[in-house]
């Protein structure tokens, strides 16, 4: 079985995973910041966008993608994958326009705990389901 749906869930990751990377970039690029911050509160605000979206998107791919290879509904891939990306995206731009509170943030993170539980919790199922099977 090869994991097409992780696959391209993956891929879109990786699409917003360079979006991030580059607006860091260019905002050091512009500010003639080389290392750190230089004390640029945008810019720290970019570095936690992209540094908090290595944090949790490899575990999730990680998970979406054993779960695939584990034969789990098809229809609960894409709703785990779907909402993994829609999670990270409501959270760069939450925190990315904000360091305090914003909806996208506060929905994005929730959003984001919420499906690494789930997807821990299915993962957790299936090993148990499976391990019923064999003995």
């Amino acid at each position: 079985m090869t994991p097409r749906i992780s696959l391209l869930i993956a891929s879109l990751h990786v699409l917003l995973y360079l979006v991030l990377t580059i607006r860091v970039v260019m905002h050091r690029n512009v500010h003639k910041i080389g290392i750190g911050t230089g004390g640029d509160e945008a810019l720290s605000r970019k570095v936690r966008v992209h540094a908090n979206f290595v944090e949790y998107v490899p575990l999730g791919l990680l998970l979406l993608a054993l779960l695939e290879l584990a034969a789990i509904n098809t229809a609960l891939l894409w709703t785990f994958g779907i909402a993994l990306l829609v999670a990270r995206v409501l959270h760069a731009i939450g925190l990315g326009g904000s360091a305090g509170y914003s909806f996208g943030r506060a929905t994005g993170a929730l959003l984001t705990f919420a499906t690494l539980l789930a997807m821990a919790g299915f993962g957790i199922w299936r090993f148990v389901i499976g391990a019923m099977i064999v003995a």
